[in-house]
């Protein structure tokens, strides 16, 4: 499946922070100095610690607490292959510079390990003390080889014999057989074996196989790690040796790429010479379990160029982010109730048939908000109407991550073989999904699709698509903009907005970006969309400073994935400081400091981590209207005066963080509909009002999970409200 990384990308600086006037009346920011901003590599594992909270909660069922393991152990190998190692190629190029805190490269280098480590424990604490023991207690078992009995050993052994042993390849390593090379995140066993005539010792790597399953399955229910069968059965391997030691490790190696300097004429070649040299990036971590002697710990070390610090010791089976396999077992009883989007109502014809999504959408813009609501029903149906409607002239979209089963790529494919002009940004440097778009691109091509690899320097995020169509008043514009990608499995897990419109304003806009995209131009023009790296970046410290320019009276609500440019966070400490509210929902990565007095006293930061992924984002700036208020289904607990300063509302796929702002294309869209606005003032409030899934972010820079005092679930209550939109369609009544 095709996912987002969680990981910030390797090569964002952060702005140098300008010197600038405080706002009148109050401390100079630069007073509380580096402390007022919290590192944002230690900020990501504060996130992944959230993660393992999930995981520990006794009250979730135990396949949804084995996913969030999952996720915990495949997130932490995205940091180590990304800012782990970006931090070690600054600190072996000698770089002197401070981060936005404060630390040096080195301080923060001992400062992730310290966390990592205390991570590491939890996260054995949480699957050998609760989960292991929980799933065993419920008939799911994932055992150990010795606790197998005779049967299920010879069974076990045989199945060995066959599927097993005839892809293994023992390497020993001596004067003849130099140590091998470990491929990034494999798992090995290091085995001692020795001569029994001469009683010399050798050593040998095993590389487990990445193309069997990670847990060996000895019944319906029962599981053992593949590393314990091969290990009961090294004989076969090794005849006639005596067997010495056996233990499990595992490599994780730089995985980013940087073409930052390419001068490449040919981005695709570039990008497919950069992913062959992946596979030799240098090694950042060792992870070994418990009980590895010392001395082949140091043998790996010099062997992989490794210091002691680059070790990591778990007491929990290596690679947990295989128990996807566990998480995804058919038992009701230990999983969430099954969750299914609901097709929009204003999209779907009373006999439940797809509407003409062109003829409704010059009527009214439609906001969509995934996974309540179907994803298929809406965008897909969306590309697939145009791909077979004879009077669309022109398709045109970006791709960053999309998914195998993606209807997307056929759909464009056959709207270009049917003559429609078809032009594809495919962008081949979204992080480890970079071979999967190369083969997307070429499918495209061969169908006669206009692509575009993307912009060398810059990676296109933004989430845009555009459909010109022939109408007997003339040629009219459609338009999806949206937080997340065009990926139909991300889409059932992933939270995300997105508006289709035929606002002639965005549907020029569009135009522009996209002749922008495919084209030649040192700038872009827009009217209504916001586009960064040129325009997203002045407009949010407009917006701050507006609102900080009306003192109390000045609201920000933001809900973002990630806030790390120290330029924004300045920002918005002044906002504060001048008596700004300042509501922000963070998902992930945050540097600001909330709650300081005399600094941030008057900004709050939750961060809401729970079944769906947070992803999408939205701006408001400005109190809400009495004729949002109007629009919008949740009763609120305070009078709301919004004269002088009526809220506008944004949604877009940019973050408040170096990457978005400065190094790709983003863009950020108004929504102006009052019934729109208010389902976006119900998500603000709903999110803001969540205490079963969130976490307060303290002035200290420590989490405290919220305490239930109402019982409010977000994710929870959407899905009601999406259910509740659906029975009034039903029952004819069109509110939405």
């Amino acid at each position: 499946m095709a996912t987002e990384p969680l990981i910030e990308d390797a090569r964002s600086e952060p702005a140098e922070v300008p010197a600038a006037p405080a706002a009148p009346g109050v401390t100079d920011r630069e007073s509380f100095g580096p402390a007022r901003f919290l590192n944002r590599e230690l900020s990501w594992l504060d996130f992944a610690r959230r993660v393992l909270e999930l995981a520990d909660d006794a009250s979730l069922p135990l396949l949804e607490r084995s996913k969030f393991l999952a996720i915990f152990s495949t997130g932490l190998d995205e940091y180590f292959q990304v800012r782990v190692a970006g931090l070690k190629n600054k600190a072996d190029a000698g770089r002197r510079g401070r981060s936005a805190d404060g630390r040096s490269v080195l301080e923060i280098l001992a400062a992730a390990r310290e966390k990592v480590t205390a991570l590491l424990d939890y996260e054995a604490r949480i699957f050998n003390e609760t989960v292991r023991p929980g799933l065993a207690a419920s008939g799911v078992g994932i055992v150990d080889w010795a606790d197998l009995d005779r049967a299920d050993q010879l069974r076990l052994r045989r199945q060995f014999e066959t599927d097993m042993f005839p892809v293994l390849t023992p390497l020993a390593v001596d004067p003849g057989h130099p140590f091998p090379y470990i491929s990034n995140l494999s798992l090995n066993l290091a085995v001692s074996v020795e001569d029994p005539v001469t009683s010399e010792g050798r050593f040998a790597r095993v590389k487990v196989p990445p193309s069997l399953p990670r847990f060996v399955r000895v019944d319906t229910q029962r599981f053992v790690p593949l590393e314990q069968v091969i290990a009961a059965n090294l004989n076969d391997l090794f005849p006639e040796m005596r067997i010495g030691s056996c233990h499990a490790f595992r490599v994780t190696r730089n995985a980013d790429i940087d073409l930052d300097d390419s001068e490449d004429d040919d981005l695709l070649a570039a990008i497919e010479f950069e992913l062959h040299q992946r596979r030799f990036g240098r090694a950042v971590r060792l992870e070994v379990g418990p009980d590895m002697p010392t001395e082949i710990i140091g043998f790996l070390r010099r062997e992989l160029e490794l210091g002691e610090v680059d070790v990591y010791r778990s007491a929990a089976p290596l690679d947990l982010g295989q128990l996807w396999a566990i998480a995804g077992l058919d038992r009701p009883d230990l999983a969430m109730p099954p969750f299914s989007p609901r097709a929009p109502h204003q999209l779907m014809t009373d006999a439940g048939t797809p509407v003409d999504i062109f003829a409704l959408l010059r009527e009214r813009d439609i906001l969509v908000h995934h996974p309540y609501d179907s994803f298929s029903a809406s965008v897909e149906e969306f590309i697939s109407q145009a791909a077979a409607d004879p009077d669309v002239l022109a398709i045109k979209q970006t791709l960053y991550r999309t998914s195998g089963d993606t209807p997307f790529v056929t759909a464009l494919a056959q709207a270009a073989e049917a003559g429609k002009q078809v032009a594809v940004l495919v962008e081949l440097q979204a992080r480890f999904d970079e071979q999967r778009n190369i083969t997307w691109a070429r499918q495209l091509e061969e169908s006669g699709v206009h692509v575009v690899y993307g912009v060398v320097g810059l990676k296109t995020h933004s989430k845009t698509a555009l459909v010109v169509r022939r109408e007997s008043d003339g040629i009219r514009r459609y338009c999806h903009i949206g937080t997340g990608n065009y990926n139909s499995q991300t889409a059932r897990i992933y939270e995300d907005l997105g508006l289709l419109t035929a606002n002639p304003v965005l549907g020029e806009d569009l135009t522009s970006l996209f002749n922008h995209l495919t084209g030649f131009s040192r700038g872009i023009e827009t009217r209504q969309l916001i586009v960064a790296p040129t325009q997203f970046r002045p407009w949010a410290l407009r917006e701050i400073t507006r609102q900080r320019d009306l003192g109390p009276a000045g609201w920000i609500a933001i809900k973002v994935n990630g806030l790390t440019d120290p330029v924004t966070i300045d920002a918005l400490y002044e906002a504060s400081q001048a008596g700004v509210k300042v509501e922000l929902l963070v998902r992930g990565l945050c540097c600001l400091r909330p709650g300081i007095p005399g600094l941030s006293a008057n900004i709050t930061v939750k961060s809401i981590v729970g079944r769906f992924l947070e992803h999408s984002r939205i701006y408001r700036f400005g109190v809400p209207t009495p004729e949002v208020l109007a629009a919008t289904k949740l009763e609120r607990r305070e009078p709301l005066d919004a004269l002088g300063n009526p809220a506008t509302y944004f949604i877009g796929s940019a973050d408040l963080m170096e990457r978005n702002l400065d190094h790709r294309i983003e863009e950020v869209v108004p929504v102006a509909d009052p019934e729109l606005c208010g389902r976006l003032e119900d998500i603000l409030t709903l999110d803001l009002a969540d205490d079963e899934s969130s976490w307060d972010l303290k002035s200290d820079g420590t989490y405290s999970r919220v305490v239930p005092q109402v019982g409010v679930c977000a994710q929870q209550r959407f899905e009601e409200l999406a259910r509740d939109r659906t029975r009034r369609r039903r029952d004819g009544d069109g509110a939405t």
